[in-house]
C-alpha cells in the first residue's frame, strides 16, 4: 500500500472562502496538495510538509477528513486528509518545479469545476462540512 497525506487549505478573503489547489506537471491535472510519506514519517507530518513543498504555504492541521483509497500503476494508494489553516507563505512566491508548476487560491464556488478528480471534490466537500459543523467529517 502506498501511503500518502495531504491538506485542504482554506482561507477567507473579502468575504469569499478559498481553497489552495495545485497544477501537477506530470499528470496535467488540478488537485489538492498531497504526497507520499517519506520513510519513517507519520501522516500528519507528511501532510504539512507536502502542502509546504507543493504550495509554498505553511499550514497547521485541523480536523482529519475521510481517507481516500484508489489504484495507481504502482498499486493501491491510501491518502489521509486534514483541513488546514494558513500560518504563512504565499503560493505566488513559490517557484515552479518539475512536480507542481502552479499553486493558487481558488474561490470555493469555482473549485469543483477546476479539480480534475471526483475524490478531490468529495474531500473538499468533507472539509467544508467539517468547517460548518466544527467536527471531524
Amino acid at each position: 500500500m502506498i501511503e500518502a497525506a495531504g491538506g485542504v487549505v482554506l482561507r477567507s478573503r473579502e468575504g469569499t472562502m478559498q481553497v489552495l489547489v495545485v497544477h501537477r506537471v506530470r499528470h496535467e491535472d488540478w488537485s489538492l496538495p498531497k504526497g507520499k510519506l517519506d520513510p519513517g514519517e507519520d501522516h500528519q507530518t507528511a501532510a504539512v510538509r507536502e502542502v509546504a513543498e507543493e504550495t509554498g504555504v505553511r499550514a497547521v492541521l485541523g480536523a482529519e477528513l475521510p481517507e481516500v483509497r484508489y489504484e495507481v500503476p504502482a498499486g493501491p494508494k491510501r491518502v489521509r486528509w486534514w483541513t488546514m489553516a494558513v500560518e504563512g507563505g504565499d503560493p505566488a512566491e513559490r517557484e515552479p518545479d518539475g512536480e507542481v508548476d502552479e499553486a493558487r487560491w481558488v474561490p470555493i464556488a469555482e473549485a469543483p469545476g477546476l479539480l480534475t478528480y471526483p475524490q478531490d471534490r468529495h474531500t473538499l466537500q468533507a472539509a467544508l462540512r467539517s468547517l460548518v459543523h466544527g467536527e471531524d467529517a
